[in-house]
């Protein structure tokens, strides 16, 4: 008799809610109980989970490593998905095999690389991959020198956190003075630069921005499935423009990806991100763990969630060609159950509470999480 796999994942997006569906409709037909821990009572995640905790607030990485090897041998975890302090967590993977666990991530070598996207451009540009022109900034006068250059070459400058994910912090410098034009309609990425010029002045700390070219749509996200052998198992392109979804197997893409892939061994699953700059792609980003839209290859007809977990575990799927491409898409945001309310309050000591596996509401609860077909 097969024994069932216990999957952990930390802290994760909203949207792998569809990754752990995927993982419960695996084509093995494999039994799989998920593990799920978060500081946000709310994330649907815990209301997707078998079992769930609330995550202590406030560990150093060190600590939380502590935490994490705590659950795995307290919840008898096989496969963990780190996407919280991974860098730190990597680091032990001894410890974690130890406690009979495997880590869906890369070795923390690759991980250091792409934790920094100055080093990142570097590294991947070393080995032949185009990359946008971009500048390291830390004051108001090389912010400045960076986007008198860009404007100089005719394009539009925008900066974001030399370290970050999820978009968090992107900004697009525009010269228009700050007007009620910028408070109509909704919130947008565009912000004067004397505006910036002036909070930079007042910082009582240097930043660290990368500064670039706007880059052109469309932007192709090529998810990756690499073994510990340094071969990738997976490779198909997810594209965006404006709202229309689509998928590729071009070799424009494809091939960037799969020489970052395998040239720094970014084991089990990763998402390599492409924009146009001028006639060209070039690298946007690498993520080092699955992407929030990895769901969405189920309209290609592959469940990578389940061959990611068949991976780490030693069995290895082989190669995985998509059977079709799947038509042209959007995602919407549609509910998914909460927990209830009446949550223990969250401490600190011994980790923080246990949240027991119970029954979802019956009212769904709105979340803002893709939906995609789950296989």
């Amino acid at each position: 008799m097969v024994s069932r796999v216990r999957v952990w994942l930390n802290r994760t997006y909203a949207e792998n809610v569809f990754f752990m569906d995927q993982l419960r409709r695996n084509p093995s037909d494999r039994a799989v109980e998920i593990h799920a821990t978060h500081g946000d009572p709310d994330s649907p995640v815990l209301a997707a989970a078998d079992t769930a905790e609330l995550e202590p607030e406030g560990l150093s990485p060190a600590a939380y490593v502590e935490y994490a090897l705590d659950q795995c041998a307290r919840r008898g975890i096989d496969v963990f998905v780190p996407r919280l302090h991974q860098a730190a967590i990597v680091a032990h993977r001894a410890e974690f095999e130890a406690a009979g666990t495997v880590l869906l991530a890369p070795p923390p070598e690759a991980v250091a690389v792409f934790q920094d996207k100055v080093i990142a451009y570097e590294a991947v540009q070393a080995i032949g991959v185009p990359v946008p022109p971009w500048w390291r900034v830390r004051s108001a006068d090389e912010l400045l020198a960076a986007v008198e250059e860009l404007e100089a070459g005719g394009h539009r400058a925008c900066f974001k956190p030399a370290s970050g994910a999820g978009g968090v912090g992107f900004r697009v410098i525009t010269r228009a003075p700050f007007s009620l034009a910028h408070l109509n309609g909704f919130p947008g990425p565009h912000v004067p630069l004397g505006l910036v010029l002036e909070a930079l002045h007042r910082a009582e700390e240097p930043v660290d921005w990368l500064v670039m070219p706007r880059l052109e749509q469309p932007e192709v996200s090529v998810d990756c499935l690499t073994g510990p052998d340094n071969r990738i198992r997976l490779a198909v392109g997810r594209t965006k423009n404006g709202r229309r979804r689509g998928f590729t197997l071009h070799e424009q893409w494809l091939e960037p990806a799969r020489r970052i892939a395998e040239g720094f061994g970014l084991h089990h699953l990763s998402n390599i991100q492409f924009r146009m700059h001028g006639e060209r792609p070039v690298l946007m980003d690498v993520n080092t763990r699955p992407a929030g839209g990895l769901h969405q290859l189920s309209l290609c007809g592959i469940n990578a969630p389940w061959a990611a977990v068949q991976l780490a575990l030693g069995e290895d799927p082989g190669e995985i060609v998509p059977p079709f491409l799947g038509q042209d898409y959007t995602v919407v945001s549609g509910p998914r159950p909460l927990r209830p309310v009446s949550l223990p309050a969250q401490r600190l000591e011994e980790h923080g509470p246990l949240l027991p596996a119970v029954p979802a509401p019956s009212g769904p609860v709105e979340s803002t999480a893709a939906e995609a077909l789950p296989l």
